[in-house]
């Protein structure tokens, strides 16, 4: 049996050096956290949230082995009465989160954390690590697939990804999102994601010719043999090789050349002439694959050239969200609990950007019942009840005088936050990955094309309620 990994020690030394402070004080308060992010990547209009389920293995398993303790008492930075405790330290506290799979917008939280104060802290490392590279390698696949507008994309980045998890972790986001499947392997074994592959130019090299390495493969794997064609020449010599051998060994014994695969060149050019000469040849099933540094904006500028490709094999602009690598999901303080009161902390900052929402917060996304088209997300204060018999007025994050009224009886309202953990115990359904993947793509259909687009997409609004805007301009009048 594979041995499990203890990952509790990733995390910021500053989240120990702070426990310490927190230990000598004797706090141990309630606190709230939010996880949450502040811009969407690539200038996009939403992102798909994903890394849960990475969280909820961490929370569940987070413990200082005996070679922890004693690696931190080894730095002489902590005090025997902290490292006991942290020897027994366990999370028993509630976490609750967006579902993996849902478009999520800026400043909202994804992730909600009730604890004790040292308890989190200790998380927040791993946390923002699972989510922060799921999301972006999720958000990144969904922009590709919806570029290829109904055709396949399979996940081709283990080579270009950074390290073994970024590629595993990588391959499960971009299914989540809709890619068909993955050629890492170890991806197929862990998660169950299709797993996807045919050769390389070196194979072909290794053979006197090319048509004998086609051969030989195609009597290897009759019933999926898909042959790249671009080690010499792609019109001059890959595809007739390819097509002598579907005529000369696979369609005489029953079987049919599934694809050729391209993997360099004009692209665009080189479909057109390849689909002209298999359909010549009553070869019209055989599929026309195409792969070598393709992103979404690639992508649509094939489509729109009429190209004739039927899948890509998208591999380091995918796996490492090339244009945008870095995520930058953050974890704020949003309120103490002193006795029985919930006092509400905000973080505030030159740029307003950076500005925090106070408070225990719930976040609700609004439907319009006509269309079942979300309308905006709302955030309020936890305590705050909706009626939704009730016109709904929602407000801009800063501006009491931006607001929109909902009329009653054209809307409907979900809460996005749901349980995780509670008291410690985890209490939520992990879904399957089928079932998360499946959840994702309904949920995408509920948002309007105008904000999916790449291109200076329409603002998603996530807006807060009165007493909430009340709360957050109260507090930096307070401030200031």
């Amino acid at each position: 049996m594979e041995e499990k990994r203890n990952l509790t020690l990733v995390m910021d030394f500053y989240e120990l050096t702070m426990s310490q402070c927190y230990f000598n004080q004797d706090k141990d308060q309630e606190v709230v956290f939010d996880l949450f992010y502040r811009k969407n990547p690539d200038d996009g209009g939403l992102c798909i949230f994903a890394g849960l389920e990475q969280v909820i293995d961490y929370v569940e398993n987070l413990h200082f082995s005996k070679g922890d303790i004693e690696y931190l008492k080894s730095l002489n930075a902590f005090s025997p009465e902290f490292l006991d405790y942290l020897a027994t330290v366990r999370f028993t506290g509630t976490i609750d989160a967006i579902p993996e799979g849902t478009p999520v917008f800026p400043h909202e939280p994804l992730v909600r954390v009730r604890a004790k104060i040292i308890e989190a802290q200790l998380v927040e490392t791993a946390m923002l690590l699972a989510l922060n590279h799921e999301t972006l390698i999720a958000t990144k696949a969904r922009r590709i697939v919806q570029a290829a507008d109904g055709r396949a994309v399979m996940e081709f980045g283990a080579r270009r990804a950074h390290n073994f998890d970024a590629a595993i972790y990588g391959s499960r986001a971009a299914y989540i999102a809709g890619c068909v499947g993955s050629a890492t392997t170890y991806a197929g074994e862990k998660f169950g994601i299709p797993v996807l592959g045919t050769m390389a130019h070196s194979f072909i090299q290794s053979f006197e010719n090319e048509y004998e390495a086609f051969l030989y493969y195609a009597k290897t794997y009759p019933n999926a043999c898909t042959l790249l064609i671009d080690t010499y020449s792609t019109l001059h010599s890959g595809l007739e090789n390819a097509i002598k051998v579907a005529k000369e060994y696979l369609e005489p014994n029953g079987y049919r050349l599934k694809g050729v695969r391209i993997d360099s060149g004009d692209m665009a050019y080189l479909s057109k002439k390849v689909r002209r000469r298999l359909d010549e040849e009553g070869m019209q099933d055989c599929a026309i694959v195409v792969s070598n540094s393709l992103d979404e904006y690639v992508i649509e500028s094939l489509i729109k050239q009429g190209a004739k490709i039927d899948s890509f094999g998208v591999g380091e602009n995918l796996i490492c969200s090339k244009n945008s690598p870095v995520f930058g999901g953050v974890y704020k303080l949003a309120a103490i609990k002193e006795g029985d009161v919930w006092i509400p902390k905000i973080k505030i900052s030159d740029n307003t950007g950076k500005m925090t929402n106070p408070g225990v917060k719930n976040l609700y996304r609004i439907y319009d019942k006509e269309t079942n088209m979300a309308i905006a997300d709302l955030m309020t204060l936890v305590d705050e009840v909706i009626d939704e018999n009730e016109d709904l007025t929602i407000y801009h994050h800063m501006d009491r005088w931006k607001y929109k009224v909902i009329p009653k009886g054209s809307y409907s309202l979900r809460s996005l936050l749901v349980p995780i953990f509670k008291d410690g115990k985890l209490i939520y359904d992990v879904p399957s990955l089928e079932e998360i993947r499946s959840y994702s793509k309904s949920e995408l259909d509920s948002i309007w094309d105008e904000i999916k687009r790449f291109t200076y997409p329409q603002e998603y609004y996530v807006d807060l309620s009165r007493s909430l805007l009340d709360l957050k301009l109260n507090l930096l009048e307070k401030y200031k």
